[in-house]
């Protein structure tokens, strides 16, 4: 995976530049091909900013974080974006989900109504 790594008003070190490729690999356990990677690094008066969008075959995953320090920024911008993969990769399934348990909750109310009706036959008898 090619990841493009762009700095404003500051260097790129080494430390920095692993740091980020070490964060990165964290996503590579949801299993999904990260499209064209572009991290932004910059540095504002009050601290540092992180940046990224990252195309993936489901959408697009877009984050930022400020921070005063460097590193933490970046592990926060890995954090909101593996929420938004995770989000992404089981969309489908909530969907789906959802839809069963509104059936499984009507199941339930059927089944209330039944046993209901049952306990109110043999109370008659």
């Amino acid at each position: 995976m090619t990841m493009n790594i762009t700095s404003k008003q500051m260097e790129i070190t080494p430390a920095i530049l692993q740091h980020v490729k070490e964060r990165f690999s964290k996503l590579d356990k949801w299993q999904t091909h990260l499209i064209n990677p572009h991290i932004v690094l910059s540095k504002e008066p009050k601290g540092f900013v992180a940046d990224a969008t990252i195309n993936t075959p489901n959408g697009q995953l877009v984050a930022s974080a400020h921070h005063e320090d460097m590193y933490t920024a970046i592990n926060e911008l890995i954090n909101k974006l593996e929420r938004q993969l995770n989000k992404l990769q089981h969309k489908g399934e909530a969907r789906r989900a959802s839809g069963s348990l509104k059936e499984a909750s009507l199941a339930e109310a059927e089944a209330e109504d039944e046993n209901e009706a049952e306990t109110e036959t043999e109370e008659k008898r």
